[in-house]
């Protein structure tokens, strides 16, 4: 995991506003929000495992699920999970668990970020700040 400094860090924002913004633009709500945080994620290739720009966010006013939740944004990074071929080496014992956990476990879920995906999270970054008015 590489931080980026950003303007944006601290930055409160109404989170459906910020969606309508940045979905367009190729970001994602990830799929482990909880209630009060979550994280935009922005796929920049599927190399040797997947590097994503992530964007944290808390929510400071409201609940994520519910209308007009306000959040801050936290400091971004760029973030490589390398996931390993085949099943899981351990795979949880049980049919309900196994209903869940049908997919192998990331390999190395902080691995090594190549210097071309930290460039391209600092550009990402900008453009952010640009599009944010920052």
């Amino acid at each position: 995991m590489i931080q980026i400094d950003s303007a944006i860090e601290g930055r409160r924002f109404n989170l459906y506003k910020l969606e309508q913004l940045l979905k367009p633009r190729g970001y994602t709500i990830g799929g482990n929000w909880d209630y009060d945080k979550g994280f935009f994620d922005y796929k920049m290739a599927n190399d040797d495992g997947y590097q994503f720009l992530r964007i944290p966010f808390t929510a400071v006013d409201g609940q994520l699920d519910k209308s007009g939740a306000v959040v801050e944004l936290g400091k971004p990074f760029v973030l490589n999970h390398v996931y390993q071929e085949g099943l899981d080496d351990g795979p949880d014992p049980g049919n309900m668990t196994a209903s869940f956990n049908q997919f192998a476990e990331p390999e190395d879920p902080d691995g090594a970020v190549d210097d071309k995906y930290i460039k391209k999270g600092k550009e990402l970054v900008r453009n952010l700040e640009t599009l944010l008015s920052i």
